[in-house]
């Protein structure tokens, strides 16, 4: 008999230990099962509604890939699925699986449609009897002596083996549409404007090329490689690209990761691109350049422009160059224009720079070595531009544009047989990126002094701690391969697609149905409608406005910053402490990440998923280290995302990352996660308590390891991974951690002790150990133990984490338990989704009442929350602001003096406790 069906039938049978009855909160709230794999077929199979992110059907399509969650036990590991509309049409599907639940079924599916846009609404994917086997040659992706063809049905583009080129050549209809795709970087050498600058151009070199899927619907490419000098022979700046093509479509999507290696302060990065050239042929005035504001206006322009001239060439001449058409024969034209059309400029080159969020400018000029002229300027451009004929071309964007800034998109040689086309990450005309850390150590020269140096800017310094190298940066960008010029309608809905790529979501209540990420939320629309829940409802919503009002008028932008926001708010300055040490960025302190996740999957906004996606990306690459010797562990906040000395697996967890993958089934955020599974090793050099006299356990093979932070990070890399992977080793060193976990003297109270990272034994602590801290829970602990003991049922394991649930906010019981006296302790509020979680799970009211009250007590929370927010204008702040009032009892100790005392610790835990109470518990106080 194998270990799992023993597990789970003795937790069958111990289960009247846990007092699982009846539960008392409403029906409404729990998941409601489906039947077994083993019973569905035809018209009693499992199905789930589908629904566009933006809620209306895309303009423009190009594909997408999503993934959607099922119940244990309701898809079996072999099913294919198909997609319907409401007239029971059926859409081309390619479909694979990202997780299994322990019985084998599948947990999530990911699934590909190509360029067939389906409706509005009215979407059903269901699961079939058994996936078809793929025919030979179904594939988009071909092999051949030098490389591989990716053939969508519209656009073949083909990638080489080696060498400096990513994409050798994209054709379209037997048309050679772009050619020598390839990276591009400038490092500048010199720190300062007045020392000795020089620059020097680098090319990207490939190390490796992987075809990670070729289906019929959908086809990925990651090439790996670094960054070569062209002169010197260095290397600098490893990347990861993956092109991304999907049938029956005419564009290419590139995920573009750079990872920063360069430890030399001499030196800077001044340019950062991707380049590709775009063969052109006919007349100079049918050759166009188009750019896209973030409003939806059009820069529209030929090399050689035609109206304006002294001399008219014709109503019908001007009506075709504007609307991007053919004009009529030259000899059609105006005798008095047509033969003077070598005296007219062509201006080949144009460059649209974005240096600040509000404010971007386009210049053009004849050609080298002649003067700039400045074209146009406005507050946000789009990121997205067009280069072709009549005849063809190539519309190109970079997402998040001016929110990355600054960036650029170059054209050259326009007026030639070929152009070269450059989207700039980081804009070569800009300030080269400063990664130096911040100040020079303030003398904190020992651990001593910088224990002290906490104690006033709350800054963990140590000397070259404050390194960027490792940390990671991915980018998105298109390339669509036009026939013609396209209309500004068509252009424009393609510049929005390239901004807010379209995604199908599985419907809300099938979301958590499948309890999707566990069962600490449930939808919105679940919720009944009594004053105690819209209250919660009201302030939830208002909490999220309030951070995305935030990021917009503290421009939280930039190509190092977008995505993450500020810890703690200074109200006497009316700033976020931006230059206050650890009060700075935020760094996922206190699961910044998972609240706007959790509210996303609460609420369904949009916007929510948005800003999530944005702050995933940006935690999960710039917060931590991808190489050398602090990787995979990421930083604690501060004022640099790289500057402190605390390198944690709190930070890079792979629970704040779970949700972007599985819910769109990135490969890039699946490195990511992967990179976590053995981060704990790192803790063997990197020791978190080196500062307080934590020394190396006696064993060389082991590391310490807190149950708080430290393991919630590996239980959520290691549950992950297997989910995934499906390796039994995995499994079963999570087991041995979580049955270690309960064997120790106090549970998850012991606090701490040395695991084998090859086994997940932990050993047992001395009996008296007994360690309490209120960061432990609130780092992905809570929200994975509460999936790990359905996935993973071990009785003993489930009554240690109940005890810690019940038990953490109740000093009293809780220094019975230990046999030492325990203060009440911090992060009360918080922890009441903990005491929740006890009370469903043990079905106690008296735990329900409790937590509620610990809720809207507010201790180390948000004791009073409002929606109030006060209008200030100069002089009182440097341009008008609405600044929050929400007196947060968290950092009361920091020196803040009035009431807009906004932490977001304080505001992720209680947007994370309100919808845990919310799911779990229906008892609202009625104030």
């Amino acid at each position: 008999m194998d270990k799992m069906t023993y597990s789970r039938r003795r937790f069958l049978r111990d289960s009247t230990l846990l007092a699982l009855s009846a539960p008392f909160w409403s029906s409404a709230h729990a998941a409601t099962p489906l039947a077994p794999a083993s019973a569905y077929a035809g018209e009693s199979a499992p199905q789930v509604g589908l629904h566009w992110l933006d809620g209306q059907r895309p303009l423009a399509f190009t594909g997408v890939t999503w993934g959607v969650p099922w119940p244990q036990g309701a898809v079996r590991n072999d099913s294919g699925f198909q997609l319907h509309d409401a007239q029971q049409r059926a859409y081309d599907l390619q479909s694979w699986p990202l997780a299994r639940w322990p019985d084998g079924s599948i947990k999530w599916s990911a699934h590909a449609l190509g360029g067939e846009i389906p409706p509005e609404d009215g979407l059903t994917l269901r699961p079939t009897a058994k996936a078809e086997e793929p025919s030979s040659g179904s594939g988009m992706v071909s092999e051949h002596d030098h490389g591989w063809t990716v053939d969508t049905g519209r656009i073949r583009c083909v990638i080489p083996r080696s060498g400096s080129r990513l994409i050798e050549e994209i054709w379209r209809d037997n048309r050679l549409a772009l050619t020598n795709g390839r990276l591009v970087l400038r490092m500048q050498r010199g720190a300062e404007v007045d020392s000795t600058l020089t620059q020097d151009a680098y090319q990207g070199v490939i190390d490796t090329v992987t075809v990670e899927q070729s289906g019929p619907q959908r086809a990925v490419i990651a090439i790996r490689g670094t960054h070569h000098a062209q002169q010197q022979g260095v290397a600098h700046i490893p990347f990861i690209i993956r092109l991304y093509s999907y049938a029956n479509t005419d564009s290419l999507r590139v995920i573009h990761t750079l990872i920063y290696d360069n430890d030399d302060d001499l030196i800077s990065l001044k340019g950062l691109g991707l380049a590709f050239d775009v063969p052109l042929q006919g007349e100079l005035h049918d050759r166009h350049v188009r750019f896209v504001s973030d409003q939806g206006g059009l820069f529209r322009e030929a090399v050689r422009g035609l109206s304006g001239l002294r001399r008219d060439p014709g109503t019908a001449v001007i009506a075709a160059q504007l609307a991007g058409q053919a004009t009529p024969p030259i000899a059609d034209f105006s005798p008095e224009v047509g033969k003077r059309l070598d005296y007219i400029p062509a201006f080949g080159s144009y460059r649209l720079t974005q240096h600040h969020p509000d404010g971007f400018q386009i210049h053009k000029r004849t050609a080298t070595g002649q003067g700039w002229l400045l074209s146009a300027t406005g507050d946000r451009a789009a990121g997205v531009g067009y280069l072709g004929t009549p005849t063809g071309g190539v519309a190109f964007g970079l997402r998040n544009f001016w929110q990355s800034y600054p960036a650029s998109l170059e054209i050259d040689n326009a007026h030639t047989d070929v152009a070269t086309v450059t989207l700039w990450l980081w804009s070569p005309w800009a300030e080269p990126m400063d990664m130096r850390f911040y100040h020079d150590g303030l003398g904190q020269d020992t651990h001593e002094k910088q224990r002290e140096g906490l104690a006033i800017t709350y800054e963990d310094y140590e000397p070259g701690f404050g390194s960027a190298v490792g940390v990671a940066r991915t980018s998105e960008l298109f390339i669509d391969v036009l026939p013609a010029t396209p209309d500004a309608e068509n252009l424009v809905n393609r510049a929005r697609r390239m901004q807010q790529p379209p995604l199908l979501v599985a419907d809300a209540q099938d979301l958590h149905r499948a309890q999707a990420f566990g069962p600490l939320w449930a939808p919105a629309s679940s919720s009944a409608t009594t004053p105690g829940r819209i209250r919660l409802e009201k302030q939830l919503d208002a909490y999220f406005d309030i951070y995305q009002q935030e990021v917009e008028q503290r421009k939280w932008y930039g190509f190092w910053d977008f995505g993450d926001v500020m810890h703690t708010y200074d109200s006497d300055r009316h700033v976020w402490r931006y230059d206050v040490g650890g009060y700075a960025w935020d760094n996922s302190e206190l699961s910044t990440d998972l609240w706007l996740w959790y509210y996303f999957l609460h609420s369904g906004r949009a916007e929510a998923f948005r800003m999530a996606e944005a702050m995933t990306r940006h935690t999960g690459e710039v917060d931590v280290h991808h190489l050398g010797q602090f990787s995979p562990l990421g930083s604690r906040h501060n004022v640099r995302h790289w500057g402190d000395s605390a390198k944690q697996l709190r930070i890079s967890t792979v629970a704040n990352r779970r949700f972007l993958y599985y819910l769109t089934a990135d490969e890039r955020i699946g490195d990511l996660m992967d990179e976590q599974i053995e981060a704990l090793r790192t803790l063997g050099t990197v020791l978190p308590g080196r500062k307080i006299g934590q020394t190396s356990p006696a064993d060389p093979h082991h590391v310490s390891l807190s149950f708080g932070t430290d393991w919630g990070a590996v239980a959520a890399a290691w549950l992950t991974a297997w989910e995934r992977h499906g390796d039994p080793a995995i499994r079963e060193r999570l087991l041995t951690s979580m049955q270690t976990i309960a064997a120790q003297p106090h549970g998850f109270f012991t606090g701490g002790s040395a695991i084998d990272p090859d086994t997940g034994r932990i050993e047992l602590a001395p009996p008296d150990q007994v360690e309490i801290s209120h960061l432990s829970a609130v780092f992905g602990l809570t929200e994975i133990c509460s999936e790990l003991i359905e996935a993973l049922p071990d009785p003993a394991f489930t009554r240690a984490w109940l005890d810690y649930c019940r038990l953490y906010n109740d000093p009293a019981a809780l220094s019975a338990v230990v046999g030492k006296t325990v203060k009440k302790l911090n992060l009360a509020q918080g922890h009441a989704r903990l005491t929740a979680f006890a009370a469903r799970r043990l079905n106690d009211r008296t735990l329900a009442q409790r937590a509620w009250a610990e809720f809207t007590a507010g201790s180390g929370g948000i004791a009073h929350p409002t929606l109030e927010q006060r209008r200030l204008t100069p002089p009182t702040v440097l341009y008008p602001i609405n600044e929050a009032l929400i007196d947060s009892t968290i950092d009361k100790h920091s020196g803040s003096t009035t009431a807009a005392n906004l932490a977001t610790n304080a505001v992720a835990q209680w947007g994370l406790t309100a919808i845990a109470l919310l799911a779990l518990l229906d008892d609202i106080p009625s104030s």
